[in-house]
């Protein structure tokens, strides 16, 4: 890794990657990903006790960074008899989404929006590439400072908060914190005198899967008279921060959102206000498989109306509040097939295709669902479906084997439901997959965003474990640049 050119790191990094810390697994002599979640499907589905490796060289939707690839093989040794779901984050890929950002976007520093994933080896890692944090309550200030964020590195990015929690942020010196009414300027005025505070101003959201501006967010028609009400309250606002909404499909929406935050600055520094700061908030692609738009699109978009409306003369810091974008590709879940049915196509749904058996449809119930991982389902538009990899766990000559299944296999209507008792509990309405059988597992990539933290326990099923991991060659790297950075 050049470290010249890449992200910056410092020394927390060897507290991330520590071995007390988060469980957190180092790949080695070519192990991948594929090796981890082998053998944790062993350790959780075999009821042998003999060995396991997945027979598969590659399978679709898994991240295929060679040492990554192997961890599903060691993942899967230890949970003999269990059936758990759990997920595989991929550290490594956090870390290319991250040079990747600070590449296409380099005057705007990110600022990881907690809410998204609040994965306490996620937040490490982005401790160790020196991103700040976008916290939205109490216990998420508490979670990033409790695992080493330094309290100017957050901003409390939710512009109506309860007075407790401003209470909280004042003591604990979070000072950075948004607004967007004058009674959250009269609480603030009452609990937090001193804070820096950032104006939110609502923009055009119409491009997004998810729009937040009904919500939030002052209308540019009323940003003076907002500005005034800080005046008299004798509060200090030193920014602009808007949000085009979650799963934005339109590059262009943020040009005129930089446009709108200009005016806004500009009635802010006449009021006599020094703004120095522009936040540009989230909306940025995880992955490329639901949209059109590429990330260098946005970025692209974004920097040519930041050089044209915010030059780097002026010296304004401008951050962002990226959460999809950072870790949605890098979790992978395994889920496994608790139970079976199998019915008629005819008399249930009446559903054939010529170019698949359908004579039968199969129902599988599995150990995740709508009230667990799957929630994203239900809750986040821009993640409405999931396309699950099915591997087979079949037994020879006393060793367990997971193998991809064939494309050549026959394929089936199929519709996949979670565990819980509650009819809604539904992760796929239809599907042509093989025939699977009960112990068999499946697995989901891009799982990272918004599922663990909005997920249950409903109906008493645990929510799904973490095992992280991280590719020796990229720890050796961090490491040796903390050391190295120590020493000088």
């Amino acid at each position: 890794m050049d470290t010249t050119k890449e992200a910056t790191i410092n020394e927390s990094m060897v507290r991330v990657f520590s071995p007390e810390n988060d469980d957190i697994e180092i790949l080695d002599s070519g192990r991948s990903i594929t090796d981890v979640i082998d053998r944790k499907v062993k350790e959780l589905g075999s009821q042998h006790n003999s060995s396991c490796r997945l027979a598969a060289h590659h399978i679709p939707g898994v991240v295929n960074t060679p040492e990554i690839f192997d961890i599903f093989e060691i993942k899967c040794f230890f949970f003999q008899g269990k059936d758990e779901p759990f997920h595989v984050l991929n550290l490594d890929d956090i870390l290319e989404k991250h040079n990747r950002w600070i590449t296409r976007l380099p005057r705007v520093k990110p600022f990881y929006a907690v809410k998204c994933n609040n994965t306490p080896a996620v937040i490490r890692m982005l401790i160790a590439l020196d991103t700040g944090f976008d916290c939205a309550s109490k216990a998420e200030i508490e979670l990033a400072l409790s695992l080493g964020v330094t309290p100017d590195k957050i901003i409390y990015a939710h512009p109506t908060k309860p007075r407790s929690h401003i209470r909280y942020a004042r003591t604990h010196r979070v000072n950075v914190m948004t607004f967007d009414n004058e009674e959250e300027l009269l609480k603030i005025s009452l609990t937090h005198p001193q804070a820096k505070l950032v104006m939110r101003i609502a923009v055009d959201d119409s491009k997004s899967l998810l729009r937040l501006n009904a919500k939030f967010g002052v209308r540019l028609s009323s940003v003076s008279k907002l500005l005034e009400c800080a005046r008299r309250l004798n509060l200090e606002v030193i920014g602009v921060s808007f949000h085009v909404g979650s799963g934005c499909t339109g590059s262009l929406a943020f040009k005129q959102a930089i446009t709108d935050a200009r005016y806004a600055f500009d009635i802010a520094n006449s009021a006599g206000f020094q703004m120095r700061l522009l936040d540009i908030g989230g909306g940025f692609p995880g992955t490329e498989n639901f949209i059109e738009v590429k990330f260098e699109e946005f970025s692209e978009v974004i920097n040519k109306a930041l050089d044209e409306l915010f030059p780097p003369a002026n010296g304004l810091e401008i951050i962002a509040e990226p959460g999809r974008f950072y870790v949605d590709s890098a979790f992978t879940l395994a889920v496994n097939v608790i139970s079976k049915r199998v019915e008629d196509t005819d008399e249930r749904s009446g559903k054939y295709r010529k170019d698949y058996s359908s004579e039968k449809m199969m129902m599988y119930y599995i150990s995740d669902g709508v009230y667990g991982s799957l929630n994203c389902l239900i809750n986040d538009p821009f993640h409405d479906k999931v396309e699950p990899w099915p591997l087979r766990d079949f037994i020879f000559h006393l060793l367990s084997f997971l193998q991809a299944v064939d494309n050549s296999e026959p394929r089936y209507y199929s519709v996949i439901w979670g565990p819980t008792c509650a009819g809604s509990d539904k992760v796929t309405e239809s599907c042509w997959i093989p025939e699977l059988h009960v112990g068999d597992w499946l697995l989901i990539d891009n799982m990272g965003a918004y599922s663990l933290s909005t997920s249950t326990d409903f109906n008493g099923f645990e929510r799904a474990h973490i095992y992280p991991v991280v590719t020796a060659k990229t720890w050796l790297a961090i490491h040796q640049s903390c050391l190295k950075n120590t020493i000088n």
